[in-house]
């Protein structure tokens, strides 16, 4: 600092001195504290303890601490933070400061002000404090009047009739396509007719039909798509399946005539034959199979709907564990699909998961595919002439593989039992995602803000900042605090008498913006009787003003007649040198 001034700015003269002590000189004028004493600082970086004897600085015997002001603002910053994360750009560093100067205390015994809060005693509420964050209350939603009831409904309505009228223009398009379609497939059959039988093959090569049959077959799934169309009941539309599928069972004469009879090109049409009566029979057990579902759905339908009236509450009951359980079910065989038989989801090494190796179904299928490639490399292909070859290709299929049959209908259930809790049970939420369902899950709404998720509750935060002074390790620094700082700043000094010590012990000096703290004199009163004899009087002022004094101090200091003694010059730095000054100590009288 000195070469600093001295050769960058060239001042003449210049005079350093601490503020500590031009704080506690200030006020051992005006009669604040005695001669001998201590001088505590908890500044803004720093905290420092320097002992007075006979109204001079002893710097012998000073102490200080990394721990000050910014160390408390930064921790309740920090804290809060995490107390309310959505608020962070809000805690501000001004703002921390600001609530840390108005709402900060020191607490006299520390845990024992905690076991308030913890407890939640009625002292514990009072002593808390809350910071309201601007907040703008939402837009009441006023009822809609009956005006503009009426005038949403007539839109309504007539986004309505616009929508029915453009159903009816498609509806009737789509009518006029089917009659179209149909008048023409049925002037198709009429010239088919008048066609001789070996002209027929040429004939239906140019209309895109292989036989009379295929022609018939569209001809009656139009009839069946125009009653549709129009409307016609369902009893009639399926009377008119029913007829068509057994229209076509009946044109099936080359199935049941040996193939020895047959020329070639007629087995050729007993393959196809075979093959359309095969879909055709599958279409009907379909069809048997899905009313015999309906009609077991209704059955089961209307006995949990007696059970329900009988008994509602042990219905539910019932109905909930056995959710529980196929849920279970399904998941856990899932998780064996794809992990084998490890049911801690783990493949060991060598293992083959089930989801990676083949059912008994699809084992069954390559053995097919096997034999028949290894059969067909022997000589001439004879695949097709027999009725038998052709069921390889039912045995084949990819719709045989029942292994996940059972699987299935408990997917089925549960998602039935699902269905039926969310009908008579409103606190059931169902689980699609676990058992791959399809159905859609409300999302939970987000509750409205209010005035409260916009405080800021300041509790255990307003002890528990400034506590650091007397308790560093709390945020990693490994010092001293107040209290113990003052018996270490004693004990540094050179042999001095029992009476010197009950003398600096009795007149302890606190300056410095970190006094302000609410309750810091009774804490630092306490803390230093545990480490002072018994009976050593012990008395804690504060300075007229924290902040300023050591500023009063210094002016005062500059304004003596003494000062011009106790300053250097430049020519004594020059002639001195910078180690001089690393000797000087602050001498001088007010």
């Amino acid at each position: 600092m000195a070469e600093l001034l001295f050769e960058t700015y060239g001042v003449p003269s210049v005079a350093f001195g601490v503020d500590v002590a031009f704080s506690y000189k200030y006020n051992q004028r005006l009669g604040v504290c005695d001669k001998d004493g201590l001088a505590i600082c908890p500044g803004f970086t720093t905290t420092h303890v320097i002992p007075f004897i006979d109204g001079e600085p002893v710097y012998n015997g000073s102490c200080r601490t990394n721990i000050g002001g910014y160390h408390i603002t930064d921790y309740l910053k920090q804290l809060l933070s995490l107390k309310y994360p959505h608020h962070m750009a809000r805690f501000t560093w001004e703002k921390a400061e600001d609530l840390k100067m108005e709402h900060c205390y020191i607490a006299p015994d520390y845990f024992s002000e905690a076991q308030l809060f913890q407890k939640g005693a009625k002292e514990a509420e009072d002593k808390t404090r809350c910071w309201q964050l601007p907040w703008i209350p939402p837009p009441a939603e006023e009822a809609p009047s009956e005006e503009e009831i009426a005038r949403k409904a007539a839109i309504k309505e007539k986004q309505g009739q616009r929508l029915r009228e453009m159903a009816e223009a498609k509806r009737s398009s789509r009518i006029n396509e089917l009659e179209n379609e149909l008048h023409d497939l049925g002037f198709l059959l009429q010239q088919l007719e008048q066609v001789e039988e070996n002209d027929i093959p040429s004939f239906l090569s140019e209309t895109g039909y292989v036989s009379k049959q295929e022609i018939e077959a569209a001809l009656a799934k139009v009839t069946q798509s125009l009653r549709k169309a129009k409307g016609e009941p369902k009893g009639d539309q399926a009377e008119a399946e029913d007829k068509a599928d057994l229209a076509t069972s009946e044109k099936f004469p080359l199935i049941n005539i040996p193939d020895d009879m047959l020329t070639p090109e007629q087995l050729k049409e007993k393959r196809r034959q075979l093959f359309l009566k095969t879909t055709s029979e599958g279409r009907q057990r379909a069809k048997q199979k899905r009313s015999e579902s309906e009609l077991e759905r209704e059955r089961k339908s209307q006995q949990d709907e007696e059970k329900r009236l009988e008994n509602p509450e042990l219905y539910l009951e019932q109905l909930r564990a056995r959710y529980k359980d196929l849920s279970e079910k399904v998941e856990q065989r899932k998780r064996l699909k794809t992990n084998g038989n490890h049911t801690n989801g783990n493949n060991f090494s060598g293992g083959v998961g089930r989801g990676e190796r083949l059912n008994a179904a699809q084992r069954e299928r390559m053995r097919l595919l096997t034999t028949a490639a290894f059969d067909r490399g022997k000589g001439e292909d004879t695949f097709g002439a027999r009725d038998e070859d052709w069921q390889l290709y039912k045995l084949m299929s990819k719709d045989n593989d029942h292994d996940d049959e059972g699987l299935d209908q408990d997917e089925a259930e549960v998602a039935r039992i699902s269905s039926r809790l969310q009908e008579i049970d409103p606190t059931f939420i169902p689980k699609p995602a676990e058992l791959g369902t399809s159905q859609p899950v409300e999302v939970p709404r987000l509750r409205p803000l209010t005035k409260e998720d916009f405080q800021i509750i300041l509790g255990v935060e307003r002890f528990r900042c400034p506590e650091i002074l007397f308790r560093p390790n709390w945020i990693g620094v490994d010092q001293s605090g107040l209290d113990e700082m003052a018996g270490v700043s004693i004990r540094r000094l050179p042999s001095v008498g029992q009476d010197v010590e009950e003398r600096l012990t009795g007149s302890i000096l606190m300056t410095g913006g970190s006094c302000l703290f609410p309750g810091i004199s009774e804490r630092l009163v306490a803390g230093i009787r545990m480490i002072r004899p018994c009976g050593s009087p012990i008395r804690v002022v504060r300075a007229l003003d924290p902040v300023l004094d050591a500023w009063r101090g210094a002016a005062a200091y500059a304004t003596a007649s003494q000062f011009q003694t106790q300053t250097f010059s430049k020519a004594d730095y020059y002639e001195k040198g910078e180690d001089w000054l690393r000797q000087y100590q602050l001498r001088y009288t007010l």
